[in-house]
Order: structure tokens, then sequence, then C-alpha cells
């Protein structure tokens, strides 16, 4: 059985190949317009999946969506009654829209398919539809290593539902209680999101990275205005402070006047205040996440939970749910936003509408790492260097290993490029820069001048699975970098007087452990534990630069700048490469040292850099 999941036409579209329950290939469309997010038709991606999955489109019995798109019509005219005639601006944007594409989606989708695969092909008999959240629960459970588990899905917002408490156990799964539209934990962070401003639906990230510089003061002044939450974890908003439902904004009037102004402008100075806002949102998160899985764990009687959603990317959430041992073991889907709908799609046509078996649980989960994606062969990328300009050496992967962990000691930033490309957001290992966690100017220096991005973001370790206990306080897998640990006393510095007076962005620059570089100001880093039987190679070059400094942990971020899509190809790799002040270049068998490139070469994409 050829099963197709597609997300698309809201934010970061996606494709995902099923064949017989097991996950062939997945990618989302970013990866190949260079569009971040990128909401359209993700023809590339599924080009990409039958590619790999070396089928035709005759070959496909099953193309699933990810979503309902007439229920989701259903709630943007019930909204507007609800609401009316206040959200008459919002109705009047959107309806348009729908009455022009998504009242005929169907057709719309039958289109763009026949588009790709010409007219022949009967598309119409093999398309299916999964509901948004269940979409979510399948692409949680049927890839975990559990045979039962409860599944929590949270997120913004799907046709209705925006929190769900689905049961998993062989292939069925069981949706039990559901949280609905406009109440969404989903939908309040990104309103911070918004009024601290960064961009929603791509900036919850930086609001999470942003709390550890502040204090959670506003904490209990969202609990009393803006969420009631209650012991079991349900919780309702309080409508008169946002804007979502009847106008174009996250939040209004009356929310600058709880907060004391109007929302900051993108791009403009961080101030004390949005630092204090980021980590009271953060708080409150993370108190309804604990207080919805503590529910679950004493209602369900499963051990197991498995979570997906975009709320289950915040990684300090999840850390702190890890540490209330609640449940026996935790498993996060590492696409767990919408991307990773079409993932859920396929698996939940695969084992809920055609009622096939799963196979028997292993050990290990079924998302193979979450290398999903595209791989280039040693002569093709010979070919592509080639074409680019590109001055390098192939090696064998022994002298590859050892110049690489070499360079990483002496202090260079290396773009990796290795395998096959992940499907999610993080970068792990297959498509990221690293350099060595122990140099205290190293996160500047990749913030300023690689990742042209805020000085305040922190970076990542990926450390070997068989090291991590003694690095940070966690002794479980992670290996998706969606656990937030602390890093182990042994290695922390501890800070003096005049160091621990200090307020804000001022904490940046002072060390904190041996890794300053992957530690952030409070102490944590985001985790990922490096597998051999994931990523052989990676974990090999951890190795042998724990040999050569005894340190087994190595700082690594998505291969890209602020705003593109992590690279795919080795001509996205280069591009960067030479963009960027990284020093070394690793693809495949390929190594490529900056100062051997040509020097006209190197400032002509400066340039095409500085024009994006």
């Amino acid at each position: 059985m050829n099963i197709l999941g597609i997300s698309a036409f809201y934010h970061d579209s996606a494709a995902c190949l099923v064949v017989d329950g097991r996950i062939i290939a997945a990618a989302q469309e970013e990866r190949f317009t260079r569009v971040k997010h990128d909401p359209g038709f993700p023809a590339q991606a599924i080009a990409y999946c039958l590619a790999e999955g070396r089928l035709t489109p005759e070959r496909i019995d099953h193309v699933v969506f990810y979503d309902k798109p007439f229920l989701k019509l259903d709630r943007l005219i019930e909204t507007y009654l609800a609401f009316a005639p206040r959200g008459f601006r919002s109705f009047a944007t959107a309806l348009p829209v729908w009455l022009k594409e998504k009242l005929f989606f169907r057709s719309m989708l039958v289109k763009a398919l026949r588009t790709i695969w010409g007219e022949e092909i009967d598309i119409p008999s093999r398309l299916l539809f999964s509901e948004h959240h269940v979409s979510h629960a399948a692409s949680a459970f049927y890839p975990s290593p559990f045979d039962e588990a409860a599944v929590l899905t949270m997120d913004g917002v799907g046709e209705w539902t925006t929190t769900s408490l689905a049961i998993g156990s062989g292939n069925r799964l069981d949706v039990t209680r559901e949280i609905h539209f406009p109440h969404s934990l989903g939908l309040l962070y990104s309103a911070f999101t918004y009024y601290t401003g960064f961009k929603v639906n791509s900036g919850e990230y930086k609001v999470m990275g942003l709390a550890p510089y502040g204090e959670p003061k506003y904490a209990d002044l969202i609990k009393r205005e803006l969420i009631d939450i209650r012991e079991d974890g349900s919780f309702a908003l309080n409508m008169r402070y946002f804007d979502y439902c009847t106008g174009l904004t996250m939040t209004n009037a009356r929310f600058d006047a709880l907060f004391g102004g109007a929302p900051r402008e993108p791009e403009s100075l961080l101030t004390q205040r949005e630092m204090d806002l980021a980590a009271s949102i953060q708080a409150v998160t993370e108190e309804v996440v604990v207080k919805l899985a503590r529910n679950i764990a004493r209602t369900s009687g499963m051990q197991n939970l498995c979570l997906a959603g975009g709320v289950a990317l915040n990684c300090v959430a999840n850390g702190k749910l890890l540490r209330e041992n609640l449940f026996k073991r935790v498993w996060i889907q590492p696409a767990a936003g919408d991307a990773g709908g079409a993932l859920g799609a396929a698996l939940a046509a695969h084992h809920l509408m055609l009622d096939q078996p799963r196979a028997p649980r292993t050990g290990l989960d079924g998302m193979r790492g979450s290398y999903l994606g595209p791989e280039f062969l040693t002569p093709e990328i010979v070919t592509r260097l080639t074409r680019s300009g590109a001055v390098f050496e192939i090696l064998s992967e022994e002298t590859l290993i050892d110049r690489t962990a070499q360079a990483l000691a002496d202090g260079k930033a290396i773009g990796w490029m290795n395998g096959r490309m992940e499907f999610g957001p993080r970068a792990l290992g297959a498509r990221s820069i690293i350099a060595d966690p122990r140099s205290p100017t190293m996160q500047k220096l990749l913030n300023l001048k690689v990742k042209f991005r805020e000085s305040f973001r922190p970076f990542a370790p990926s450390v070997l699975r068989e090291a991590v206990g003694n690095w940070f306080d966690l002794d479980t897998d992670s290996p998706y970098m969606l656990l937030v640990a602390d890093v182990a006393s042994e290695h922390r510095r501890e800070m003096n007087p005049e160091e621990r007076s200090l307020f804000g962005i001022d904490k940046l620059n002072i060390p904190r452990s041996t890794i300053p570089a992957v530690t952030h100001v409070d102490y944590s880093a985001r985790v990922q534990t490096v597998h051999a039987e994931t990523n052989p190679r990676y974990h090999r070059l951890i190795s042998r630069f724990n040999e050569r400094t005894g340190c087994p942990v190595v700082v690594n971020t998505s291969f890209n700048i602020r705003g593109e899509p992590i690279v795919a190809t080795p001509e996205d790799a280069f591009r960067c490469f030479m963009g960027t002040e990284l020093d070394v270049l690793v693809i495949g068998d390929a190594f490529l040292i900056k100062s051997e490139q040509s020097a006209s070469l190197a400032s002509d994409y400066k340039v095409l850099y500085e024009l994006d």
C-alpha cells in the first residue's frame, strides 16, 4: 500500500511517502523553493518522495490531505456569527479567498496533482482527508516506540480543535478530549510573539530563547486577565484582549493597555520589558502543559506519552514536563508542526481509515532519525561543486573525519552536509553548522558573522548519547533536539556577585560553563543526543573530536542564515559557505577550505546575500 500525505496552503507545506506503514521519505517544500515556511502546493516535495520510493504516480494508492477544509470554513462562518458585527472586517477579507479557492478545495487539489502527474491519472478516487489534530496525533503515536500511549497535541488551531488528548493502542487512535477555538495555547503564545515584535508562526522559538533573560513578572497578570487555567490543565482565554477572531492582528488596544504600551516594532531594540514578557508567557505555557500532562497521567493510566502540534516544539516546556516524571517515557514527533501533518495524514490513512496493523515495536522509533530527505552521492556532489566553481578535495572517510575534527579543535566554524536531509525544523547533523562549544566567543561569532541573527539566540549541543549524562542533567534519548536540560554541575562556572547582579542582555557574554557556546544564560541547553545507529558519520566525528579534546559535545545549529530555509543541495551549501564567514565546508566526502576558494567568487556571493 503506497500512501502520499500532503500538508499545504497554510504554512510549512510538506509531503510524505508511506509504503506498507513504513515511512520512506518526507520533506518540506521550502527546502526546494528556498521560500521560508512556503505554504504553496508541495510539488517538488512530492516529486522527491516518489523518486525516493522509486514509484510512478500510477502506483500511489491514496493521496491524503492533512485537514478538512470544509470544517475550517464552518469555523470561519460560526466565528463571524458569534462576534458579529465586530468581526466583519476579518470575515470580509477571508471569505472571498474561501469562496474562490477553499470552497472548491477538492477540485483545486485534484487540479494541482494533475498538473504534476498528468490528466490520465485517476486522482479523485484516491483522495482522502484527515482531520488536522488526528493527523498530528497519528504523526506522534504511530512512529513512536510504544505499543500504547496517551497522545497530547497542542497547536494554534486545526479545523476547530486547538488541544486534544487521544489514546493509542495497536493500530487504534481514539480522541477522548478536545479544547476548541478560540481557546488556544498556541495562539496565546503567538499573541505574545506578535506583541514582542516577532513574526507569528516563525518567531515563537525566539520568544522561548529570549525568556531566560527576563523575569516572569507578568505571569500572574496573564493568568488573572488573559487565561483561566483549571487544575486539570483545561483553559479558556478572555477574548476581550485578542483580535484574531474579529480583526487582522493578534492583540488589541486592551492588550496594549494591560502591558503598558503598543507592540514592539519588528527589528527595533529589545528592552527588558520584552524579556520579561517572554519569561512570563513561557512560565504560563509550562504550567498549562504540565497540568494537562498530570491530568492525563492520572485519568488515562498510560505509562507513555506522545506529543505533537506546534506547541510540542517548545523544548523548554518539554524538558520541564520530563522532569516531572509523570510518565515512564515521553516521545515527541520531530516534525511536530504542520509539516508533520503530511506524515500523520498518511499514517492515519494506513492505520485508521484502511485498518492496517502496526509493525511490532523494536525499541527504536519509526522516524529513522528523521533523516528522510534527499541525499547526494559523491559523483553528483563533484559535478555540482565543479559547476559552482568550488575548489575541493575528495577524501576517504577516515581522513575526512580526522581533518574535520582537527578543524573543530582549531576553532573553525564548519558547514556540515552529511547524508539524507532532516525532516522537521531542526538540523540534526545532516544539514548543520558545527563548531567547538568550549570557545567563549563562538556563540557571538556564529550569530553575528555566520547566521546574521539576533545576538541573544542560543545554540544547541550535539552530544554522544553514551556521554549525555556526564555533561547534562539528562539521561534519556533526545535525538530530535526537543528537550532542554541543564548543564551538569561539574561543568558549570559559578558567577561572581558582580556578574549575578546583571540583568537582561548584559548576561550574554558571561561564560557559564566549560562549554559556554551551548550554555544559555540560565545554565540550560537544548540537547541533541547523537546515536551511532541513525547517524554513524556524525557520531564518528564527535567521537574523534572527543579523542582530541576530551569533550564529546559540538555546537550544532541549522545550516542557513536568518530568513533562509536550511540548505538542501550542494549548491545551497556552497552559496551559504561563500556568503558567510564559515571556515570549512564538508559535503559528503568533499572537503572545502574558505581560503582556497576564488576571492572574486566569495565577493559575488556576499553581494548576493546582501541583496537578499
